[in-house]
Order: structure tokens, then C-alpha cells, then sequence
């Protein structure tokens, strides 16, 4: 169409076309004239590209494009302070307070015997399907101690020593897996999201959270926990993105415990490491041993005080383990082998912490009996509060959406009581 209408140009005025001509200077197939909007103009290809008319392909004097290596400011770096024995790199170590120290090793505890007397009552009927933290206890204990209570901490659902450490009752997160509504809403003023067991759906309200604390000027920051399967979704990026581009006062923390479900580490991503992933986004990562209380506690409280003095996000990468099932839901031995668990339970974070604290005198062989009596009586008492909260009717469950129920969710609900009183089934059930 443009040159038909330079060729009409041409009759009308009577000159001759240098079409042909012009579009075999450049030298180059495929690469003929151009022509600018709104105008007849044509010129080569050559010039669109180079400022110049010089042809797409041809030798000149004092012209170079040399390939170099592009600098990235950003950095990506690994931290590990103790060693699988619990040793300890002294150069390195933060020489914790006592009273911090231990209340991070009985975080951890409560996680631990929390997670077996939960995976008992889901066998038993008392619970449904329950999402197990073992082994990963140091990542969200010793991180979530970081943060103030003016903070923002956004949860995914395998922190529950985080959620205990914020102030939830061991009975709401046991409401949780119960199947109870109230078992996702945060105490009041705690500023923790629900419990977010879709993957990565958090990672976006931890960014905005980030944002409008930007906006209004506070020196607060926000502590999001992700799986490693979250980074395979889009809304782990969009949010990485722009906490990047906005500079937001965010910490993502990747608890990458290797397996997705059934799907391994090296089919998420080609990347080296997770952490690098923060390179695309423009802000800083850290790659770790997340089964070092430690390690945990230095990165996230590095990345937390830049995060509160204007230094923008940090992506960390908590390498861990998985030690027990996805979910009750779940059979690892079908793509895990025995062998590979057993090499990581030596690097199990709760006796490694406590070797650790027994070195430094701050733990005693009866400290530790104390500690754990202590706290499966707290577990105790929380599954007999939780149990004695139950009288809860059934049809509870449809009032809560619509303002008025629409008529097939009436159908459902008159079906549904017809169904309990049929069976027999009451109040608590």
C-alpha cells in the first residue's frame, strides 16, 4: 500500500520512482525503505538502525559493537553458620541472647510435637488433611522471631511455630485443619494474613501490603513464606516485579524444601538456585541452610533492617528439607527414595540447634526434659480446648457468602439438613 501510494505520488507529480533503486542499497535481503508516519518520506533501513547511512551488514571505518559482559549490581550470596554437628563458624555467629536462643529452640519444639500429635488425630478422624512442617521448623522459627508486632508477617500454612510465636492459640490453628472458618482469621491486632494453602496466591497481598506501607511513610516491613513450588507461578513474579520497581519494603522467604509435592527441585527450574531469581527484579538475594536457626535469623533480619531503611526487597532462599509427607493426603515414598531422607534428617534443625545450645551452656540435659514436658502439655491443652469448641452446626457453612442465598445454594442447604437429620448427624460434627 505505501508504495502504491509513493508510485500515485510519483504520476502526479511527475517523478520518477527511485523505489527499486533504493531498496536494494542497503545490501541486504529483506531490508528495503521505510516510511515514517504521516509521511512520504522514505528512507533506508540502515538508517533506522544505525543513525547513518551506512548499510545493515557492511564493513566501517571507526564503527564497533564488541561483545563485553554486562555488570549486575545485584548480588546473590549463601550463608551457613553451623555445621551439620552443631559447631559453630565464631566469626559468624550472633551470639543470640539467652532468652531469644531458647525461645526460638522451643518454637521449634512446639512445630515438632504440634506436627506428630496432628498427623495422630487426622489418622483418627479428629482433623482433616494436615500439612506437616518437619524438618523445616528453623525457616519460619527463627525468621518470624525478626519481626515486630507492628510488622507484617504473610503466612503460607507450614509455619505453625510462626503463627504460635504471633500470638494465634495452638487451638485456631487446629480449627484450621479441622475444617473451621474461624481456624483462618488472625487474632486481633496481629498483623498476619489467614493461612494461604493455594500456591503462591499470598505472595501478591505481601507486595501490596509493602506498598501501602511505602506510601504512608511507615518503617514497617513484610515477611512472606512461600514454597518452592510458588516460584513457578505467575503471581510469585508479577509480585517480584513490582516490589522491584516500587523499591517495597518486602522479604520474600522461599522455603525451599526440594520437593513441589511429588515434583523435584531440578524440574521447578534451571536455575542454580532460587535465590537468583531476585536478579531479574532488580533487588538483592540470599541463598541458605535453612536448617540452620542461625543462618536463618542473621539473613532475615539483614534483609528486614534493609527493608526498613529504604533498601528495597530481598528474595531468600531457605534450603531445607521435607522430611515427612507433603499432607496426610500423601505417599512420599512413590517419588522419594529412603536413603535420601535419611541423609537430610542428619541435618535435622532441631538436635543441631540443640548441640549448639548445650555448647554454649545455655541448655542442660534437664532444661531440655523441662522444655518438653512443658510443651506437650501446651499441645494437650490445645487439642482439648480445640475438641471442646466443636458444637458447631453443620449448617453454619452457607450463611457466610451471599447477602441472600440464591436459590440453588437454598436446594443444597434444605438437602443437606435432610441428609444430617437422616443420618443422625448433630451439633459438633
Amino acid at each position: 500500500m505505501i508504495l502504491n501510494r509513493l508510485e500515485n505520488s510519483r504520476r502526479k507529480g511527475g517523478q520518477r520512482s527511485n523505489v527499486h533503486r533504493n531498496q536494494t542499497s542497503c545490501g541486504v535481503r529483506g531490508q528495503g525503505l521505510r516510511e515514517w508516519p504521516n509521511s512520504l518520506t522514505m528512507v533506508p533501513c540502515c538508517q533506522v538502525l544505525h543513525g547513518k547511512n551506512w548499510p545493515v551488514g557492511f564493513p566501517q571505518k571507526d564503527f564497533s559493537v564488541p561483545r563485553k559482559r554486562i555488570k549486575i549490581k545485584q548480588k546473590v550470596e549463601y550463608l551457613s553458620i553451623l555445621d551439620g554437628d552443631g559447631h559453630v563458624d565464631a566469626a559468624l555467629d550472633p551470639k543470640l541472647d539467652g532468652d531469644l536462643s531458647l525461645h526460638i529452640y522451643r518454637l521449634m519444639l512446639s512445630a515438632r510435637l504440634l506436627d506428630e500429635r496432628c498427623i495422630k488425630m487426622q489418622r483418627q478422624g479428629r482433623i482433616g488433611t494436615y500439612g506437616p512442617c518437619r524438618g523445616q521448623e528453623a525457616c519460619h522459627c527463627a525468621a518470624t522471631v525478626v519481626m515486630k508486632p507492628e510488622d507484617w508477617v504473610v503466612h503460607a500454612f507450614r509455619e505453625p511455630g510462626s503463627f504460635y510465636h504471633r500470638g494465634w492459640p495452638l487451638e485456631t490453628v487446629l480449627k484450621f485443619w479441622g475444617g473451621y472458618e474461624e481456624g483462618c482469621r488472625p487474632p486481633d491486632g496481629v498483623n498476619d494474613t489467614p493461612i494461604a494453602v493455594p500456591i503462591a496466591s499470598q505472595i501478591p497481598h505481601a507486595m501490596g501490603i509493602a506498598w501501602g506501607m511505602k506510601l504512608r511513610g511507615d518503617n514497617r516491613a513484610v515477611l512472606c513464606y512461600c514454597g518452592d513450588g510458588g516460584t513457578s507461578e505467575g503471581d510469585f513474579h508479577e509480585a517480584l516485579n513490582f516490589a522491584g520497581v516500587y523499591n517495597l519494603p518486602v522479604v520474600f522467604f522461599i522455603q525451599n524444601n526440594q520437593w513441589a509435592i511429588s515434583i523435584p527441585r531440578e524440574a521447578q527450574t534451571a536455575s542454580e538456585t532460587i535465590a537468583q531469581k531476585c536478579v531479574a527484579y532488580g533487588f538483592d538475594g540470599l541463598q541458605l541452610d535453612g536448617n540452620d536457626p542461625l543462618a536463618v535469623y542473621v539473613g532475615t533480619k539483614e534483609a528486614v533492617d534493609r527493608a526498613k531503611s529504604d533498601g528495597g526487597p530481598t528474595l531468600i532462599e531457605a534450603v531445607t528439607y521435607r522430611l515427612g509427607v507433603h499432607t496426610t493426603a500423601d505417599d512420599p515414598t512413590k517419588y522419594r527414595s529412603d536413603e535420601e531422607v535419611k541423609r537430610w534428617e542428619k541435618l535435622d534443625p532441631i538436635p543441631r540447634f540443640q548441640k549448639y545450645l548445650l555448647n554454649r551452656k545455655l541448655l542442660d540435659k534437664k532444661l531440655v526434659d523441662e522444655i518438653e514436658k512443658d510443651v506437650l502439655k501446651e499441645v494437650a491443652d490445645a487439642v482439648d480446648r480445640y475438641e471442646a469448641s466443636r458444637d458447631v452446626d453443620p449448617l453454619e457453612c452457607f450463611p457466610h457468602t451471599y447477602a441472600e442465598l440464591p436459590d440453588e445454594l437454598i436446594e443444597q442447604k434444605e438437602e443437606f439438613r435432610a441428609a444430617l437429620e437422616r443420618e443422625n448427624v448433630g451439633m459438633g460434627h
